[in-house]
């Protein structure tokens, strides 16, 4: 592996002593895209080296519904799909070890942080057909955005257009009884901004008890008090139903990949979500060298889940502030870039579980039985950050950054008194995560940047307690090392660009959760591992006439994550070079983007997952697949003010029988086969209708 590194990069230097124009963007599907975000905050939060930024010529390969295609077409970022609302992003291999749902990265809305206190966030609480762009930090080397070992994703939301006033509406449907319907309308004048999104989405599913319905509200406005201060605000509520057919195992995925587990089918297990959003923001320009952007935010999430073994019932309150500070001065006959800015969030979860009596509910599903616990759980983190940057020389820029962090538990037993309540606190040590960025400019068409940072991961709530339910003082975050060498490049038509990282982060303290029961997980440190790997992104513009163009691209994962230290002492087993669990070596995209020249376009996608260890001992894996999936449109002026757009796509059209999601380490219960694999959808067809309004 070291000879393969070795020779990659000096391809990477080699290649980028060729180059001779400007520097490339980020993509050449992207050209026509306008994506508006606050490019000071993200050049100056994120650091001098490149994150990776997907717009509208990506979502555009894919279905509406479907984000997840849309993150799976960047290297390093492999997102599974249980179902609509179970979804598990990893980045780079980090959190390819967490049962359920996303963590160890931190999601952002606009600048504003909606991760919640353990770490957990959940990307399907936002609609695709409302962002303009995503952007995807892999690694810790986002200072200003909580250095978390599996990075950071910032969802950006549509920003003012040169239109004064717009109504749009788009109706997409589709196989399983899909439908989607999205209702637009924004008004931008010279002071105000102002635009209002409302969504609703319903889908019976592939799979038994599998259907899902979402109804979704947005409203982001944006107001100018003068030339130097502006006022935003930003609601966004989500109400979906979704039920759950949960994962099968090896027998029944090979048999009939669309029945639901038989314990969810019986319970008619679901999950019923309102989550909201409310943000206020203030950007103040007192100098053309100092900019503020502060936001004071809240957060609610009500979740009610009825499961064959339990019923969850929590909610969560969190609100907190966020301020930076940007810009320049100079020092040494130099010109300094910096930012200093930070992060306070705080959210109060409280839940509680009953008995699901449903298998006395005469077959009507779940039904509500006692209380067996009652809990409530502060939590709070604080991030300090801070960058400063400089450039020693012409072609060469350096930056160095620190983020401080300091995170606590309050977790209170509401059930229990006396000798046998559980309630404890838990005060993390206070981090200090350094990071430092060089970029070498040997061209004006190419750059080489270095990237050395230090990251970590808190552990989860159920991996802070004990067995007993008792929060576990010994529990570790764990702490990671970050160490990249990259390159960008494009040719002189700026028609060609290639991208190419290679990495490598040991992590210490590795959290391992271990099922106990059901629905019962503990966490230990247990060991290390190590994530070395090759990303690659690459597409070309053919021009095969004025009208007529072809746009391919490839974008190419390869993990080498294993274990360095790790020993089961239950099953007294060593997995000490065992590859990480979760993690697909190989992965590619591949695909094609035609566009006619008269409103005509064409895209072909081709995704590879290669199989993936289910188990530490790497006894059992999934089978690898391919999927491919087509999608075509037409987009036309009606006249001045009508314009109309007609799309039709096609996925999975070889009807290929694959995994969409897995559950690692899966325990069998009663005799059962242990149970891991969610199926991926088969054939299945979708068709759009939209038509924009401009005054």
């Amino acid at each position: 592996m070291k000879t393969t590194f070795t020779l990659v990069f000096s391809v990477i230097f080699c290649i980028n002593l060729l180059a001779q124009n400007t520097i490339l963007k980020d993509s050449v599907t992207q050209l026509k895209e306008v994506i508006v975000i606050d490019t000071l905050t993200a050049k100056n939060a994120i650091g001098i080296i490149p994150s990776k930024i997907i717009g509208a010529s990506v979502f555009n390969n894919y279905s509406p519904v479907d984000f997840i295609g849309a993150l799976n077409q960047v290297s390093g970022v492999y997102a599974l799909s249980g179902a609509l609302n179970t979804n598990r992003i990893t980045i780079r291999g980090v959190g390819s070890r967490t049962p359920f749902g996303t963590d160890k990265l931190r999601l952002y809305y606009n600048d504003i942080p909606v991760t919640n206190g353990t770490g957990f966030s959940t990307i399907e609480a936002y609609d695709l057909e409302n962002l303009t762009s995503v952007e995807i930090i892999k690694g810790p080397k986002g200072t200003g955005f909580g250095t978390n070992l599996g990075g950071a994703i910032i969802l950006n939301t549509k920003q003012p257009s040169n239109r004064p006033t717009t109504f749009s509406n788009k109706t997409t449907l589709g196989s399983y009884g899909l439908f989607k319907n999205n209702l637009g309308f924004s008004h931008h004048q010279k002071d105000l901004y102002l635009s209002f999104q409302y969504g609703h989405m319903e889908i019976d599913g592939y799979r038994e008890n599998n259907r899902f319905e979402r109804d979704g509200y947005l409203l982001n406005s944006i107001y100018s008090i003068s030339n130097k201060s502006e006022i935003g605000l930003l609601i966004n509520h989500i109400d979906y139903s979704a039920q759950i057919a949960s994962s099968i195992n090896q027998s029944d995925f090979d048999e009939d990949p669309t029945q639901a587990a038989f314990t969810w089918k019986n319970a008619q297990g679901y999950e019923d979500n309102n989550y909201s959003l409310i943000g206020v923001s203030h950007t103040y320009r007192p100098t053309t060298n100092l900019t503020n952007t502060s936001s004071v935010f809240y957060t609610y999430l009500d979740h009610y889940e009825p499961r064959p073994f339990n019923i969850l019932d929590e909610y969560t309150n969190g609100f907190g502030f966020r301020s930076l500070f940007s810009g320049n001065f100079n020092a040494f006959q130099k010109t300094l870039s910096y930012t200093i800015g930070g992060e306070l969030y705080k959210d109060e979860y409280t839940w509680a579980i009953f008995e699901n009596l449903y298998e006395q509910n005469n077959g009507n599903g779940s039904f509500q039985g006692d209380r067996l616990n009652d809990n409530k759980e502060f939590r709070t983190q604080i991030n300090g950050f801070a960058t400063l940057g400089y450039s020693p020389l012409k072609n060469l820029a350096a930056q160095i950054g620190l983020n401080i962090n300091k995170t606590q538990y309050d977790f209170r037993d509401r059930f229990t008194t006396g000798e046998f309540n559980k309630s404890a606190q838990r005060n993390f040590k206070t981090l200090l995560l350094p990071s430092l960025d060089l970029n070498y400019t040997p061209t004006a068409l190419s750059q080489i940047y270095v990237n050395i940072s230090r990251g970590y991961s808190n552990p989860s709530l159920e991996e802070t307690l004990t067995p007993e339910g008792v929060i576990n003082p010994d529990i570790k975050q764990e702490i990671g090392m970050n160490y990249e060498v990259g390159t960008k490049l494009t040719d002189r038509e700026k028609k060609m660009h290639l991208n190419i990282a290679i990495y490598l982060m040991p992590i210490n303290n590795l959290l391992v959760a271990k099922r106990i029961g059901e629905d019962q997980y503990i966490g230990r440190n247990a060991g290390k591992t190590e994530h070395k790997g090759l990303d690659i992104d690459w597409n070309y513009v053919f021009n095969i006439s004025p009208r007529i163009s072809i746009a391919p691209f490839l974008n190419y994962s390869f993990s080498a994550h294993r274990f360095v230290e790790f020993e089961d002492e239950e099953a007294e087993q060593d997995y000490a070079g065992n590859s990480l669990t979760g993690v697909p070596k190989h992965r590619i995209n591949f695909g094609l983007q035609t566009s006619f020249g008269n409103g005509f376009f064409a895209n072909l996608t081709h995704q590879f997952v290669d199989r993936i260890p289910l188990t530490d001992a790497n006894s059992i894996y999934s089978n690898s697949f391919h999927l491919l999936n087509t999608k075509l449109g037409y987009g036309s002026p009606i006249n001045d003010h009508l314009h109309l757009s007609v799309q039709l796509g096609v996925n999975n059209i070889a009807d290929t029988k694959y995994a969409q999601s897995v559950l690692i380490n899966a325990s069998s219960f009663g005799g059962s086969a242990p149970r891991y694999f969610y199926p991926g959808n088969n054939t299945n067809l979708y068709g759009g209708v939209q038509l924009k309004y401009s005054l």
